[in-house]
């Protein structure tokens, strides 16, 4: 394969320039949620009776996998206590009412609760902050409830087992598989502007190359690694389970009828692809397969113009291969 033209450099400037999260930016979030989390600091002060626990940053910027398009932040609050509503209304409706005490200068429509969490919304940087209550009850490991993205039904979790999962794969291959990850993302971000009904998420994308870290892929070429990826999907048609044995044996997962089976590395019972049908599945394999193919075309091409043009199949006309 040739690599004259486009090699893992172009990739690293690509995200670089294109993909990722500029550093100054995230610490810019991260200062946002800290202000975030001293305000409830202060209002807790003022009124025990909010039963507040622990408040982490989550998801992709806690994880070191955020997008440059990022513009909501997850942050989890764990709350206890015998007057914490167990419905999950209730709960958010809670936790709106004592977010808005603690930003009194906040119009009522900067504090809404969703379907899963409560949006904050800072008018002056246009973030919004996503935050999302976890009833807890004393677990050491910080496991407890929170409101499922899926369907809105309470879901067993622990946040900071998740990120020490996420974690051990950046320790694993430094630099690399968060960047992978990141790449992969925006592929698919494209897939879902480009074809109607496109869906993948983000959650599943990560648990896929988890898996292909554990197996012993190497991420630290990016033409190779984005290869792999699409590889595996097209050869597994994801009809493949994907389990992880860090916090239970797989025997814990038992039968299920979904088509796509990607376990949460956390809770057995908990298949985060379950909502994916047959047809879901069959999108994601044809777009990776065709991925796949423009790659291996990149790699063949015998002129920088060819090459760029393969290229910007997996990545859209904004690489450049500058």
């Amino acid at each position: 394969m040739s690599r004259a033209h486009i090699d893992h450099r172009h990739i690293v400037r690509f995200a670089e320039d294109r993909v990722n999260l500029p550093k100054d930016k995230a610490d810019e979030h991260r200062a946002q949620v800290r202000g975030l989390r001293e305000k409830l600091e202060n209002y807790l002060n003022e009124h025990p009776d909010f039963s507040l626990r622990k408040m982490l940053l989550s998801g992709s910027l806690a994880k070191g996998t955020a997008l440059r398009s990022l513009n909501d932040i997850d942050v989890a609050v764990y709350i206890s206590g015998s007057d914490a509503p167990q419905d999950i209304k209730g709960l958010l409706d809670y936790l709106a009412e004592r977010l808005r005490k603690a930003y009194p200068n906040f119009s009522p429509d900067q504090v809404q609760p969703q379907t899963y969490s409560v949006t904050v919304s800072f008018r002056t940087s246009g973030l919004n902050v996503d935050v999302v209550p976890v009833l807890y009850y004393g677990d050491p490991e910080w496991r407890g409830n929170l409101v499922s993205q899926d369907d809105g039904s309470f879901l067993e979790t622990s946040i900071p087992l998740h990120l020490e999962f996420a974690k051990k794969r950046k320790r694993a291959q430094v630099t690399h598989f968060a960047q992978v990850v990141r790449l992969v993302k925006y592929w698919a971000r494209l897939m879902k502007s480009e074809r109607e009904g496109f869906r993948f998420k983000s959650f599943m994308i990560e648990m896929i190359l988890a898996k292909l870290c554990d197996d012993g892929v190497d991420f630290s070429d990016y033409p190779e690694a984005l290869q792999a990826f699409f590889t595996y999907v097209a050869n597994s048609g994801l009809r493949e389970r994907i389990v992880f044995e860090e916090h239970y044996p797989a025997s814990d997962v038992g039968a299920l009828n979904d088509p796509v089976q990607i376990i949460d590395p956390i809770n057995p019972i908990n298949n985060v692809s379950r909502l994916y049908t047959c047809s879901n599945a069959d999108d994601i394999v044809e777009a990776a397969l065709d991925a796949g193919d423009a790659i291996d075309a990149a790699l063949r091409a015998t002129t920088k113009e060819q090459t760029v043009y393969y290229w910007q199949k997996v990545f859209g006309t904004s690489f450049r291969g500058d």
